[in-house]
């Protein structure tokens, strides 16, 4: 992998966190708008919708660059469904981000070596 598809990884595994918060912060509001007069549905509603639309647009970046097999690809749009999934998908994606910047750090090494033999 090279450091743009660990760019993308990593945009995603940024998103991820804040879009499953606020995906349970809206189910709160949700309860709290049918058990008392607080009604932060409208505002909590947008934010989320945006952080989704912000996910499924990196996460589609993320599968382009990646290659991800479906199965995997399929995980992590399905972990944005689920309320607590972003954090899931936060763990996962970290030990795969490292992974990829360790792969393009050895690879860049390696035609440093063979430039200068």
């Amino acid at each position: 992998m090279d450091l743009k598809t660990a760019a993308a990884l990593r945009r995603l595994r940024l998103v991820s966190v804040p879009e499953a918060a606020s995906w349970l912060a809206l189910i709160v509001c949700t309860v709290l708008k049918y058990t008392t007069d607080f009604n932060a549905v409208p505002v909590l509603g947008m934010v989320h919708g945006v952080l989704f639309i912000i996910y499924v647009l990196f996460w589609a970046d993320a599968w382009n660059r990646a290659r991800w097999p479906l199965g995997r690809s399929a995980l992590y749009l399905v972990l944005s469904v689920v309320p607590t999934g972003g954090f899931w998908a936060e763990r996962m994606l970290s030990r795969e981000s490292v992974a990829a910047v360790e792969a393009a750090r050895a690879a860049a090494s390696a035609d440093a070596e063979a430039v200068s033999a």
